[in-house]
């Protein structure tokens, strides 16, 4: 990729918002190619597109849901045999919702391994959970540019 078309793929970086509830993160400076490819695949996608999708990739029935989680979470994924669940803390605003609903589809799509996966690998977690964000910005940040581009004379 050259040097042009890393600089369209550059956020602004903007200070991290707090409220009562929920620390919001600041968009990170630089998105990998690989968050572009695999989180743009899902911007736009109505709830009912993200389900099927999904399905046909993992072979597993998903459900998604919102409910009031606990303060400071935002969502979870869960999953037992050919089922999987994501839950949504619908406290949070719609733009943060549509973010952890992408933060928690990543997990689903390709942290696979179950609890042994968690319990025997030598990668620290905050890993797992950085690559989830990369994945829900890139996808947010294609569905955001796609609705400024309609909102430009």
């Amino acid at each position: 990729m050259g040097a042009t078309d890393r600089s369209a793929l550059r956020m602004r970086p903007q200070a991290a918002c707090r409220s009562d509830e929920f620390d919001y993160p600041s968009p990170p400076d630089f998105l990998p190619e690989w968050a572009v490819r695999e989180g743009g695949e899902w911007a736009g996608l109505d709830e009912f597109s993200v389900l099927v999708k999904a399905e046909e990739r993992t072979g597993k029935t998903l459900e998604i849901e919102y409910h009031d989680l606990p303060f400071g979470t935002w969502g979870v994924h869960i999953v037992r045999g050919h089922r999987g669940l994501i839950l949504v803390n619908r406290r949070l605003p719609p733009y943060w919702r549509r973010f952890a609903l992408f933060h928690e589809l990543h997990h689903f799509l390709e942290h696979t391994g179950g609890a042994q996966l968690w319990t025997r690998t030598a990668t620290p977690l905050s890993s797992f959970e950085h690559q989830a964000d990369l994945f829900a910005w890139a996808a947010m940040r294609k569905e955001w540019s796609r609705c400024w581009a309609h909102a430009s004379p």
